[in-house]
């Protein structure tokens, strides 16, 4: 195993750290790197790669940590996945199984969570452009609520409930100006996001909501950004606002049912310290809990993030005028999250006798015509030749459902993995497949 002391900068958790704190991985003398029972050696022998496997192990205990976190704080509350994290339809059956309802943001993500067997009394549609098509499904589904995020879509709900003779349970989301501390472009809950309606107009436009037709006005709802790691103050803040909004509500005489208190539970995907999901409840327990009404959570990354690597080749080591290059297989149309967001991924070799090499410094990078096409700078790994596998680790969300053809890259085949075995749950996808979706105008002999 690598020395802890061997970061070289001092500031990058060992392979021994990054493991001690992931328990679905493990480190076998013969076959290297596993997750849960199976070892990623095999599955890339099957499979190939780039690859990215999940363990349902992982999504099933931490659903039930979840659960069992409110539950002991005395909340009456409902967990709904966000499933634009991670939209596989394996992922989505595990978690419809312990009973998990879907919080969704597209017709796409409607269909997948009803295919997976969520039913659509537990789905709750956010987002801030919901198209006439997406609620017009959405309402002959009956789903069990949308969350408005303004008067505008408001004014469209009932139009549309009204004449389909339906009748829509619409929460409004607020934005309360609360400062998540997470990254600009996943923060969610400041006046200047799109999201939600302005706290000082949401309740003259609840009271509005309440004389339209085909609407039953249900609650409100907020959600003020994704990987939240920097403790409770924000939630504490924004939920308090939820409760004077909700006493506010009660005092015009006005009907509330519950309040949905959103995701953005973060994950620590280096050493950083992240909230348990106990102090979470905490959080809304305090501020909400003497309202008296049910609430309903959204996590996504929480669940799902740790649960999921992405298995991949070194096709080239390559040694530069002044750096080490790592280049793999996988590139930044697979994960594009350092490209994005500059986010830090785990990286472990999966050979087992890659853990005890000697470790330099590397510049892990993709095959794509980029220098954005970058995993990880200045990482301590050993020497990886062509051929070798490494696994980036915590891309279980945001990973597959972002990415692209990009570069004419075909997208990368999932697996699923239980105890000692695996299955894949989506395709490679082919050349042909991929190609095949292109056709020419007339005017250039395509077919009319």
């Amino acid at each position: 195993m690598a020395s802890p002391a061997l970061a070289l900068d001092g500031a990058d958790p060992s392979f021994a750290e990054l493991l001690a704190v992931r328990p679905a991985l493990s480190l076998h003398a013969h076959d290297g790197l596993l997750l849960e029972g199976v070892p990623l050696q095999r599955i890339a022998a099957a499979v190939g790669s780039p690859t990215w496997v999940y363990s349902a192990t992982t999504l099933r205990r931490r659903y039930q940590a979840l659960a069992g976190a409110l539950k002991g704080a005395g909340l009456n509350a409902e967990i709904h996945y966000a499933v634009k994290a991670n939209t596989n339809r394996a992922v989505l059956a595990v978690l419809a199984a312990e009973g998990a309802g879907a919080d969704i943001v597209s017709e796409g993500e409607l269909r997948a969570a009803r295919q997976a067997g969520i039913p659509a009394g537990h789905i709750v549609f956010s987002g801030v452009g919901k198209s006439e098509r997406e609620l017009r499904l959405a309402l002959a589904e009956d789903i069990q609520q949308i969350n408005a995020e303004s008067a505008e879509e408001i004014a469209m709900i009932s139009a549309l409930a009204s004449s389909l003779g339906r009748t829509a349970r619409v929460a409004i989301r607020v934005n309360p100006d609360v400062d998540a501390g997470t990254h600009a472009k996943i923060t969610t809950g400041k006046s200047d996001n799109k999201f939600g309606v302005a706290f000082d107009d949401a309740l003259a436009l609840y009271a509005h909501m309440a004389t339209l037709p085909g609407i039953e006005p249900v609650g409100i709802a907020t959600h003020i950004g994704s990987q939240i790691t920097n403790g409770m103050a924000a939630y504490r803040a924004a939920y308090a606002r939820l409760a004077e909004l909700v006493r506010a509500i009660r005092a015009r005489g006005l009907p509330i049912q519950r309040i949905d208190c959103g995701g953005g539970l973060g994950i620590p995907y280096r050493d950083e310290p992240a909230p348990a999901p106990e102090a979470l409840a905490g959080a809304i327990k305090a501020t909400l809990g003497d309202l008296g009404l049910p609430v309903m959570l959204e996590p996504g990354r929480w669940i799902v993030g740790p649960a999921g690597v992405l298995l991949a080749s070194i096709v080239i080591q390559k040694r530069g005028a002044t750096r080490r290059f790592l280049v793999t297989d996988a590139a930044m149309n697979d994960l594009v999250r350092p490209a994005m967001y500059d986010a830090w991924h785990g990286i472990l070799p999966v050979a087992p006798a890659a853990f005890g090499g000697a470790l330099s410094l590397a510049d892990v990078v993709g095959p794509v015509c980029e220098t954005g096409d970058t995993f990880a700078r200045d990482r301590a790994l050993p020497d990886l030749p062509p051929g070798e596998l490494v696994a980036f680790l915590d891309a279980g969300a945001y990973g597959a459902v972002m990415s692209s053809t990009y570069n004419l890259r075909p997208l990368a085949a999932e697996v699923m993995v239980e105890g000692e075995r695996f299955a894949v749950v989506r395709d490679r996808q082919s050349y042909e497949a991929m190609l095949g979706q292109g056709r020419l105008p007339p005017w250039l002999g395509g077919v009319s």
